[in-house]
C-alpha cells in the first residue's frame, strides 16, 4: 500500500493532517476502488450504518470467506505521536461502535470476523489488525 501511495498519491489529494470535516475522505474513495476485483467472492459496502456508526468498507463473505471491516484513520498529529496510535483508534472505534454488528446478523461468526485499522499521513499509511485472543 505504501509503493501505491508513493507513486501514485499527490501531497494536494491527501493533505498533511485531518480537516473538521471528513478528513478520511480521499481514502475512502480510493480503497473500495482497489477491492472492486473481489466482486463474486465479495460484497464491498461502504458508510453503512451497523451497531452504533457508520463503518467505512465492510467485505460480506458471498461464499466461505472470512468477513472484513475496514475503518480509515487520518492521524491525528497534535493526539497522536505515532501513526501506530492511529492503527489503534480505528481498531478501537470498530469496536466501539460494533460494526460487526451486520455481518453477525447475516449469519458470519464473530470468530470469523477480520478487523483491520488503516492510519494515513499524506502518502504513509499503516495497517493494523485486531489481536485475536484464543
Amino acid at each position: 500500500m505504501n509503493k501505491v501511495t508513493l507513486s501514485m498519491f499527490s501531497s494536494f489529494d491527501t493533505g498533511t493532517r485531518p480537516s473538521e470535516a471528513e478528513p478520511e475522505r480521499f481514502y475512502h474513495g480510493f480503497v473500495p476502488g482497489l477491492l472492486t476485483e473481489l466482486s463474486g467472492r465479495y460484497l464491498v459496502t461502504s458508510n453503512r450504518e451497523s451497531g452504533f456508526g457508520l463503518y467505512d468498507v465492510l467485505l460480506k463473505p458471498e461464499k466461505g470467506d472470512d468477513g472484513i471491516i475496514l475503518e480509515f484513520k487520518v492521524q491525528d498529529l497534535e493526539e497522536e505521536k505515532e501513526l501506530s496510535d492511529t492503527v489503534k483508534a480505528a481498531l478501537q472505534q470498530i469496536e466501539d461502535r460494533k460494526y460487526e454488528t451486520i455481518l453477525m446478523d447475516q449469519g458470519v461468526p464473530g470468530e470469523r470476523i477480520r478487523k483491520y485499522g488503516f492510519a494515513f499521513c499524506g502518502k504513509k499509511v499503516l495497517i493494523g489488525k485486531e489481536n485475536r485472543h484464543p
